[in-house]
């Protein structure tokens, strides 16, 4: 019943409204992160000690990304398409985008997504809080049980990257973006190809 809701929702909207739903939603978890930031740490530098760059965990942030979306590429070449369908909503948000909107909306999301959940909320509340918050967001994929699992397993690992790396953000971000950016540009080369 909720998968044919969201399939409805995808039916409605044309991929220019879902985009401008998708950067609403981002935009307020960055205000909502930013507020957040103000009451969880002491002071600026405490919430800048999140932005540390050290090449190692930099390099294992995009190194996870990749991973991430190779395993994933072999997984749709295995699976029944069925277990990816999120009701068309991707697709329609990714149908025909050119590269570099592809690149900005994935540095927003990543960014967006990780400091509220990785920089304010594991930072302060701890790892399955925020793992759990993190797939419990991604609404749409709760009807399908597989895009739930990879959710919450993605999130799990996300979360252990920012852990081992001592609360580091910008691993986080780059892994996360990595794998919406290069899944983001299988889509919409997909739609390309299928016209």
């Amino acid at each position: 019943m909720k998968k044919n809701r969201q399939a409805e929702i995808a039916k409605h909207l044309t991929g220019k409204e879902l985009v401008f739903h998708l950067l609403l939603t981002q935009l307020l978890l960055v205000v909502l992160a930013s507020f957040l930031s103000w009451i969880f740490f002491s002071d600026m530098s405490a919430f800048l000690n999140l932005f540390q760059w050290e090449n190692v965990w930099i390099i294992f942030g995009i190194c996870s990304g990749l991973a991430v979306v190779i395993f994933d590429l072999l997984l749709m070449k295995k699976v029944p398409s069925e277990y990816y369908d999120d009701g068309g909503i991707n697709e329609k948000i990714f149908s025909d985008m050119p590269i570099w909107k592809i690149g900005l909306l994935s540095i927003l999301i990543a960014f967006a997504e990780e400091m509220l959940f990785r920089g304010v909320i594991q930072t302060n509340f701890g790892f399955w809080i925020a793992s759990i918050t993190f797939a419990l967001v991604h609404i749409r994929y709760l009807s399908n049980w597989y895009l739930l699992l990879n959710v919450c397993l993605l999130s799990i690992w996300i979360g252990l990257l920012y852990e081992w790396s001592n609360h580091q953000i910008l691993p986080v971000i780059l892994m996360h973006f990595t794998i919406d950016f290069l899944l983001g540009v299988k889509m919409s080369r997909n739609s390309i190809h299928n016209d």
